[in-house]
């Protein structure tokens, strides 16, 4: 008696081998999304592009302390301000006085590049060491809000 060839044998050449799509019989279980799989706190295969692309992924880490939350100056150079003495003048920054011009610059430093000319009572946060030294030179009052909170 002649025995009937098992369907497996002329199924195997064929790309699917009788499972329909390719997919479904791969042995690895109907595998749902891609997308952030296999980004836990320990896993190795997708580590570099969760840092990456997400970089608070991995939660929140303490506080921010006082000395991180500190006010940046900007910052304003000695010939800038006598450039534009009269704009300070015009928006109301600078006040004419009756010997020189009172400038109120809070939230600057003022640094010592180039020169002043006029006498100028300057009121910033804060004042380089060469910026004093030449507003003196040129004859102008330095009022300086850091050292008065102190």
């Amino acid at each position: 008696m002649a025995t009937k060839r098992a369907k497996r044998f002329r199924i195997r050449g064929s790309t699917t081998c009788g499972y329909g799509y390719k997919k479904k019989h791969r042995g690895k279980g109907s595998k749902g999304g891609k997308g952030m799989s296999g980004t836990g706190k320990r896993s190795g295969q997708k580590h570099t592009y969760v840092l990456k692309y997400f970089p608070d992924y991995f939660g929140k880490r303490g506080f921010t302390p006082e000395k991180n939350t500190k006010i940046k100056l900007r910052v304003i150079n000695l010939s800038c301000i006598q450039e534009k003495l009269n704009t300070f003048l015009k928006q109301g920054i600078a006040k004419k006085g009756n010997s020189n011009i009172e400038l109120d610059l809070t939230g600057f430093k003022i640094l010592s590049g180039g020169s002043i000319e006029d006498k100028i009572k300057i009121k910033a946060s804060s004042f380089s060491e060469k910026a004093i030294e030449k507003l003196k030179k040129a004859g102008c009052t330095i009022d300086n809000l850091k050292e008065a909170s102190k």
